[in-house]
């Protein structure tokens, strides 16, 4: 999810309220897939005419800041709000742009993700080697992609498309006496069933593209203190299970 509460609806939010919305629901209809899956073949298509090696880069001129209902983490900020830059009145009507809006709002919920993770790791948390992605943002092959890529870090899929699903089986089970505990009943009831790997070629992209994403922050931090609005919140100290931090409260309290 990002930071956000809702990663799911504000992708949505971006692709349905765009001029070019209906068309490509039609296209959508035409091919068989959902409004996501042909975006991401439209962006391949983009990809491929411009000579691209990673449909990232497609993205360069645009950027968003995701926090349109507020920052969840790792702010904590409510009175964040959503930002976009790099917007144009010739061609902001087409197909291609939206393609390319929707790409700069996936990236910016991975760049938020790895604002997350760094979050933790500076305050102590042990390190991050992996993610494992489940919910419907998981069944889309460029929000999981563009993760693993952002992170540098391997992305695991559930077997079990419907995981959320599965988790209220392993309480049941668990509760029922199936399994003695709900680590027990995780380890036989759930498997991973795809890894999604970080591929390279767009990294240096990637680092300009989050040092713009983490200036874009701070700058609406420095708007809101000229404007005379509310100050940021003072961040909670992150805790955890890591022996370094013996002080710290259980991991299960947070998740990214």
């Amino acid at each position: 999810e990002g930071g956000q509460s809702a990663a799911g609806s504000l992708i949505d939010h971006v692709v349905r309220t765009h001029p070019a919305h209906p068309e490509l629901k039609a296209m959508a209809g035409i091919c068989g897939v959902s409004e996501t899956a042909a975006l991401n073949l439209h962006l391949e298509v983009l990809r491929a005419k411009a000579g691209y090696a990673d449909v990232a880069e497609l993205g360069a001129a645009i950027h968003v800041g995701p926090d349109f209902l507020g920052n969840r983490s790792p702010l904590a900020d409510h009175e964040m709000r959503g930002s976009l830059v790099g917007l144009r009145m010739a061609t902001n009507t087409s197909l291609d742009d939206l393609a390319t809006l929707y790409l700069g709002a996936v990236q910016s919920l991975a760049y938020q993700t790895r604002h997350i993770v760094e979050t933790m790791q500076a305050a102590g948390h042990c390190p991050i080697t992996s993610v494992v992605a489940c919910g419907g943002l998981s069944k889309n092959k460029l929000y999981t992609a563009t993760h693993a890529n952002v992170l540098g870090l391997p992305v695991h899929l559930p077997e079990q498309e419907e995981a959320v699903l599965l988790g209220a089986a392993i309480l049941g089970a668990t509760a029922g006496g199936a399994h003695g505990s709900v680590n027990s009943a995780m380890r036989a009831m759930s498997k991973i069933g795809e890894t999604v790997k970080p591929r390279t070629e767009a990294s240096a992209f990637h680092e300009r593209k989050y040092a713009v994403f983490r200036r874009m922050s701070d700058d609406q931090l420095e708007y809101r203190r000229l404007m005379g609005g509310p100050p940021p919140p003072k961040p909670a100290p992150l805790r955890s299970h890591d022996p370094r931090a013996p002080d710290r409260a259980p991991i299960h309290e947070r998740s990214i």
